[in-house]
């Protein structure tokens, strides 16, 4: 059984709360392992706020790094048929020949960081056309975005938001755009069992 996704309970949570919606998008509920949840939990939140209290300035990038590659271990453990694939700079953007976009294509999901009002994590869990469906983890019921960006309450167990490709790859601080190519960051998330290669992608297809 598939759980809807969260949302943070905090204004710092967006990382941890990504990568558990990234967990509870690919797996059953009874299959995730209690060891997953605590770790994920454990070792985010370790940015320290300007007050010098931990987590106030939410998760780093060594942090998410550290995660991914953990998690990877934890599947090549057996603790759950998990892989993952950490990117930065050049190799986060959107189109056609992007390692994102195709993640999302190979029934994969992508914990991404950008910006809105500061920088937040999201879950990119689809794709159509040049259109992202994604999961932002702040919970909003009316949309201040305009037209370009749609908010969608009605798909819980996969996304809440709808946003083309163009407002990713702008490199300021717009609402979902990516920012400085330099800065960037992505979590690439599969079930090794509905990964798709390029061989059962052409089935899959066919």
């Amino acid at each position: 059984m598939k759980n809807p996704l969260r949302y943070q309970v905090s204004e710092y949570d967006c990382g941890p709360t990504s990568l558990l919606n990234a967990v509870s998008f690919l797996f059953e509920r009874e299959e995730i392992q209690p060891e997953i949840l605590r770790n994920i939990m454990l070792y985010s939140l370790d940015c320290y706020g300007k007050s010098g209290v931990q987590g106030q300035n939410g998760t780093s990038r060594m942090a998410m790094m550290f995660l991914s590659r953990w998690l990877s271990g934890a599947g090549e453990a057996g603790l759950l048929p998990i892989e993952c694939q950490y990117l930065s700079g050049k190799q986060v953007y959107l189109g056609e020949n992007s390692l994102v976009t195709d993640a999302l294509c190979r029934s994969g999901a992508v914990v991404m960081r950008l910006h809105m009002d500061g920088e937040h994590y999201v879950l990119l869990t689809g794709r159509e056309g040049e259109r992202i469906y994604l999961f932002d983890p702040y919970y909003m019921e009316e949309n201040p975005f305009g037209p370009e960006i749609e908010l969608d309450l009605q798909h819980p167990l996969k996304y809440n938001r709808i946003v083309p490709f163009a407002c990713f790859n702008r490199e300021g601080t717009q609402p979902y755009s990516l920012g400085k190519v330099e800065e960037r960051e992505a979590v690439l998330l599969f079930d090794t069992r509905t990964k798709l290669t390029a061989e059962r992608t052409i089935e899959y297809f066919i």
